[in-house]
């Protein structure tokens, strides 16, 4: 969430962030209104908190003043009560304000608006008209939609053989790359409390619900590593020296893709499980764009080893999710829908979760500060399997293993 001072001291300016990601502005005022009620409703219980300590600090007291402390008392549990109800609205409300963007983020109103930031040497011509990854895998065997749909229903799918030790490869490769420029690999639960889903802004519930939760249980599985690393430092307090903390960790994610249907939506591109390997970092506010850069030119480093023709989006503001105040995304050739799709992105954060989760450092003053979080895909294993099929599919049917993943490769096997 954005720091309450900031939103009080800069209305218009919140107010013209949320018209440029095409969020309601009027919920600036509903919440400024609420704050207003609560800070008089916390003047009120401080007060009276104040009178009874004063009343009944003494050995003689009068029955008058006994009657008084029972008044304040009742009094005070009123207030309280109000307070607890007013807190809970006002913190409602703070949530569904959005961080604020910084100026080189585009204006727009939809995904056709993102602006092209880079894009890498030209799209590859085949010889033979390129089939897509569905049609390439399934009749070998490599990839079984249907028996997953049979045991968990649509979206899920089973990986054989080579296609198994194809996503080992790229997880290898990925790991080797990542861990020598200092990221640390986390293994994450696979569930999270919901505090840290909906911290990290994972809303289980409405049109754009992605969250499963577990019944009867604060639990619900992620949706990305992003939850479960963020909660991973969560009310803890760094030495300045500490920073920054990065990480590079793996989970399987689960998302319910409601409503992801149509010509995106056949085989690996929009599943309800596949297994993410999710940067993240800890720092101090003053770098938090150098590692935002850093995080895009690591995804950038991954396609262009395995030679995948890619392009990279800065996205608009219409486009944004609420926590990120910047954020790019990757997007690689598939030629089996003659495209590009998205295969990764990275997200600034600033301190938005942070303040969500109380993630602070100490300053060598002792002055204390919420750190910067950032988070960026390494690799989500099922769509970096479509690139590498599509792009490296034969005339034959087969597939040509990416020579930077060969070594990995049970016997450096390089057709598969």
């Amino acid at each position: 969430m954005l720091d309450p001072q900031f939103v009080r001291n800069n209305t218009e300016a919140v107010k013209r962030n949320m018209s440029e990601r095409k969020m309601d502005s009027a919920i600036v005022g509903l919440w400024l209104s609420t704050d207003k009620r609560r800070r008089e409703i916390i003047a009120k219980v401080e007060g009276m908190r104040q009178e009874r300590k004063r009343r009944g600090g003494s050995k003689d007291t009068s029955q008058e003043e006994r009657m008084r402390i029972k008044e304040i008392k009742v009094e005070l549990s009123a207030h309280e009560e109000a307070l607890e109800k007013i807190e809970s609205e006002w913190n409602n409300l703070l949530q569904q304000i959005p961080n604020m963007h910084p100026g080189d983020v585009p204006i727009g109103q939809t995904d056709a608006d993102n602006t092209v930031a880079f894009q890498s040497a030209n799209i590859p011509k085949f010889t033979f008209i390129p089939r897509d990854h569905v049609d390439i895998t399934t009749p070998r065997g490599l990839i079984d939609f249907e028996r997953g749909a049979k045991v968990a229903g649509s979206q899920f799918y089973f990986l054989q053989g080579d296609m198994v030790l194809l996503e080992m490869a790229v997880i290898q490769f990925i790991f080797d790359l990542v861990i020598q420029k200092g990221y640390l690999p986390l293994h994450t639960p696979d569930v999270a409390r919901s505090r840290y889903y909906l911290g990290t802004g994972y809303n289980p519930r409405g049109d754009e619900a992605q969250t499963y939760e577990i019944k009867d249980e604060d639990l619900g599985l992620i949706a990305t590593a992003e939850i479960t690393t963020a909660g991973y430092h969560a009310d803890e307090i760094f030495v300045i020296s500490e920073l920054p903390k990065k990480y590079i960790s793996i989970s399987h994610c689960f998302r319910k893709e409601a409503g992801a249907y149509g010509k995106y939506s056949r085989g690996l591109y929009r599943t309800h499980q596949f297994t993410k390997l999710e940067l993240f970092v800890y720092c101090h506010p003053s770098d938090s764009e150098k590692f935002h850069q850093e995080i895009l030119n690591i995804e950038k480093e991954v396609m262009e080893k395995l030679n995948i023709p890619y392009r990279v989006l800065n996205i608009c503001t219409g486009d944004l999710g609420s926590m990120a105040a910047k954020k790019y995304d990757v997007e690689a050739w598939m030629p089996g829908r003659n495209e590009f799709g998205e295969v990764t992105s990275t997200s600034n954060c600033t301190d938005y979760q942070a303040r969500n989760l109380n993630i602070r450092y100490r300053e060598k003053d002792n002055a204390m500060h919420y750190v910067h979080m950032l988070n960026g895909t390494a690799g989500a294993l099922s769509r970096l399997l479509i690139t590498i099929v599509e792009n490296y599919q034969q005339s034959d049917g087969s597939i040509m293993v990416p020579e930077v993943l060969r070594k990995y490769m049970l016997g450096g096997k390089k057709i598969i």
